[in-house]
């Protein structure tokens, strides 16, 4: 942890959590912010310009899947970790789809671990809903919260029974646990690959209803309704499934939402000529869905955005279309995407702030993700209006199935600190 005072001076500082989008001065000392300053720094603080440069509170990215333990090449926690401070993650919160799964208090502690001596931002651990995952029995969820999970999830492994659906809600309200899922009815997507509609049926490809993510979702609103426990619905991509989210807030349940960026910067038409690379789950929608979810995100429906990190190793990916696994690394590129829709006017830096920051803090009861006093020093200078063109070969994920080669960007993360400490600085 730094000891030396710095002053972080004549910088844009965005954080609506703190009612602050202004020019003023950033005193971190210890590791934590001291305040938000508009006039001079101290004297005894030494003094980093940022002007020309916007600061905001370090990105939060709730759904991140690593290859550690049992499929390390494909990715690391040090490798997700390097990835995800040049893209200005400061926090990012693991999936259990590992092997073993995350599904005991001791795989959680060893995920905490070894995160703690080889990350360089920091680490938490979302424990498996289920029992290897397999959506039959559910897993010892006090046991698992009590030496730090912070939710509990079975990945991209929707949970068909509704009673230990309902069970895991009741239970985990016990203790305030978050209960986060993957809204799809496998029973309608069995042999899908993208969006059913004409773009399939050009491609030749079989398709996935959006039913099938807004029939698991009404059921999952139901439950929540019925046992009040706190439901996240992982990852929605559809015009409908925004209305249902809107819905049942307008009623007090308990219920809040994501989506994957990819799923508010692509669309269906970006699958082009059968590239791979974007074959995700959720798949991309329609144009129609795509501006459904960035309204969600103006209006306050989808409370947060995620990378819905998903590392594959070139085995996987070079297949054919139908052949090829699901996912797309995202830690890099999830905020300079995101950047794309503040130059299009589409969502405000303080929409960004609020669904990458303020608010996966909240969900997820961490002290981090604004920029207040007393708090921990996690934030990211950008340069807002620097254009770049990402290389696949750059990246610092182990596996490279980016949906955004070759994109030109606008805003690039010039520099990521944890408590204080600089952890990456761009060349």
């Amino acid at each position: 942890m730094s000891t030396r005072p710095l002053a972080f001076t004549n910088a844009r500082i965005v954080d609506p959590s703190s009612d602050f989008d202004g020019t003023g001065t950033l005193l971190v000392k210890d590791g934590i912010i001291e305040s938000i300053e508009t006039s001079s720094a101290p004297e005894s603080f030494s003094k980093i310009d940022c002007r020309d440069r916007v600061i905001i509170p370090g990105v939060i990215d709730m759904q991140v899947r690593t290859g550690e333990p049992g499929n390390e090449h494909e990715e690391t926690l040090q490798s997700a970790s390097k990835a995800a401070v040049a893209g200005g993650v400061t926090t990012m919160v693991t999936s259990p789809e590992t092997d073993p799964v995350i599904d005991d208090i001791a795989l959680v502690e060893f995920i905490m671990r070894n995160a703690q001596a080889n990350a360089s931002n920091k680490v938490h651990v979302m424990g498996a809903l289920t029992k290897g995952l397999e959506g039959k029995e559910m897993s010892e969820l006090r046991l698992m919260h009590s030496v730090g999970a912070v939710g509990f999830t079975n990945g991209k492994k929707s949970i068909s029974n509704a009673s230990i659906m309902r069970r895991a809600l009741s239970y985990a309200k016990d203790f305030d646990g978050l209960i986060v899922h993957h809204v799809e009815d496998h029973t309608l997507t069995v042999g899908g690959v993208m969006n059913e509609g004409e773009m399939a049926t050009r491609l030749g490809l079989p398709g996935i209803p959006k039913a099938a993510e807004v029939i698991m979702l009404e059921r999952d609103i139901r439950l929540a309704e019925l046992s009040s426990g706190r439901y996240h619905a992982a990852s929605i991509s559809c015009a409908e499934s925004v209305e249902v989210v809107r819905k049942a807030k307008a009623r007090g349940i308990n219920v809040t939402c994501g989506a994957s960026f990819k799923n508010l910067c692509l669309n269906e038409t970006d699958i082009g000529a059968y590239r791979t690379f974007f074959k995700l789950s959720p798949p991309l929608r329609l144009e129609e869905d795509r501006q459904a979810v960035i309204e969600g995100v103006r209006d306050g429906t989808v409370d947060i955005i995620h990378s819905d990190h998903d590392p594959r190793d070139v085995d996987e990916k070079r297949h054919p279309f139908a052949d090829a696994a699901d996912g797309a690394v995202g830690l890099e590129t999830l905020l300079p995407a995101i950047l794309r829709l503040v130059h299009a006017e589409d969502l405000t830096l303080q929409d960004v702030v609020r669904v990458l920051s303020n608010k996966p803090a909240e969900l997820l009861r961490l002290q981090t993700g604004r920029l207040a006093k007393g708090k921990p020093a996690d934030f990211t200078i950008l340069d807002i209006d620097e254009p770049w063109i990402l290389e696949e070969q750059n990246l610092r994920s182990r596996s490279k199935n980016t949906a955004f080669e070759k994109a030109r960007f606008t805003g690039r993360i010039r520099a990521t600190y944890v408590d204080g400490k600089l952890v990456y600085e761009a060349d």
